[in-house]
């Protein structure tokens, strides 16, 4: 249930391993893109879905009735942010929908990330509403945290640990038999909330760490350092140190959300905040304000004013090699700067033109020399950076350029 960046990769490697796989989306439109075997993100292939398609290990629907029959159920729907709250909204439809075709013996598995108590507290009522079976003792319940880097080519569902929990033994030990299918290591967490409280935790350790090394970022440049060399010098330590980068900012579903769960439990909950996510949280929100304060002052040393200025942005996408557009920092800093007076031109070969808001095009010599201000968001692997010697000013917040016109966050 839910095909975008976790429920259909996941698809795809179950019916690989030999499942017949039906996916349930509530979009009619991503079902009928599926059904003609267009995949809607990157880390699928169309001819992936064309594939399976044709052997007939997938289909795809829209009607809560295909539901019925299901052996396993896994439950991959998004759980953002609404007014700075957790927003379950999906998770709780996903439930309803499900509900009325809950039979003992099916096995149920939610994926999306939220705070712990979320699957047994919230998902298991619904799931038991309209049947009156228990979860656990009618049918096998728990929660396996989606682990997917889009964009990732070296880690992927098949070979990243996957983590399973069950509201008692049996289920667990289903869930990890159903995972073990396709995944090459199965870690079993010894509760629900254990696994629920692991997840926030990965993704809280990176945005504390994100945080840190920008907010040093910041710090340096005020103090003339520079944060590149510095983080290079620190990294020959074997122990004790885990490299960072500093950037525009965090995107994606995972770290601008995620560890907001969990605070909004301790508060709500326990009634103490955790100051250092909620730290982390305000300078990360706050590189993207940052980041086109600095592009200002840029162009202000050249004697060139904001308003009326055509700046360059290259990358849209919220991290290298996707064209994933959800928060992205970069677009942030693109709508900034085009709220200040410039004149926004987007290169990005991985996003969908329009979903980016700004002319999109090359990155060659004459775009590059006609722009008052080339910023650097994101840095793809599919960017040639020599056209850059004819820009005038260049301004990279991911430190991978060089040279007399770069300036560097």
């Amino acid at each position: 249930m839910g095909l975008g960046y976790v429920g259909l990769p996941l698809a795809v490697v179950a019916a690989k391993a030999g499942f017949d796989v039906l996916g349930f989306d509530v979009d009619p439109r991503r079902v009928a893109e599926l059904a003609a075997g267009r995949s809607p993100i990157e880390d699928v292939v169309d001819d992936e879905v064309v594939t399976m398609l044709a052997t007939g290990s997938f289909s795809v629907t829209a009607d809560p009735a295909s539901l019925a029959g299901a052996e396993v159920v896994v439950i991959a729907v998004p759980t953002p942010l609404r007014d700075g709250e957790p927003d379950l909204r999906a998770v709780e439809s996903a439930g309803r929908i499900l509900s009325p075709h809950i039979r003992a013996g099916m096995t149920v598995v939610l994926e999306s990330t939220s705070y712990p108590g979320t699957t047994e507290q919230v998902l298991g009522p619904l799931l038991a509403e309209s049947t009156g079976l228990v979860p656990g003792a009618d049918f096998r319940f728990g929660f396996s945290p989606e682990r997917i880097d889009p964009g990732n080519k070296e880690w992927h569902v098949s070979n990243t640990p996957k983590l399973v929990s069950g509201v008692d033994a049996k289920s667990r030990n289903a869930i990890e038999e159903f995972y073990s299918a396709f995944v090459k290591v199965v870690v079993p967490v010894s509760s629900v909330r254990d696994a629920e409280f692991a997840k926030i935790i990965e993704n809280s350790f990176r945005s504390v760490n994100i945080s840190l090394v920008n907010e040093l970022a910041m710090v340096a440049a005020e103090l003339g350092l520079d944060i590149h060399s510095a983080l290079d010098a620190a990294a020959t330590k074997p122990f004790g140190f885990m490299r960072f980068q500093p950037g525009p900012g965090v995107g994606g579903h995972c770290l601008p959300v995620d560890p907001r769960y969990l605070a909004h439990l301790s508060r709500s909950t326990a009634g103490k905040a955790i100051r250092t996510l909620e730290l982390a949280g305000e300078v990360n929100e706050e590189m993207p304000g940052y980041v086109a304060r600095r592009v200002v002052a840029g162009l202000a040393r050249s004697g060139t004013e904001v308003e009326g200025s055509r700046i360059l942005v290259l990358g849209a996408a919220y991290k290298p090699n996707s064209g994933d557009l959800r928060h992205s920092p970069a677009m942030t800093v693109a709508a900034l700067l085009a709220e200040a007076g410039a004149r926004i031109r987007v290169v990005d070969p991985h996003v969908d033109p329009g979903a980016v808001g700004f002319p999109l095009v090359r990155l060659d010599a004459g775009e590059a020399g006609k722009a008052d201000a080339v910023v650097l968001l994101t840095d793809h692997d599919a960017f040639d950076y020599s056209p850059l010697d004819a820009a005038p000013y260049v301004f990279d917040t991911r430190g991978v350029l060089h040279g007399a016109n770069v300036e560097r966050l």
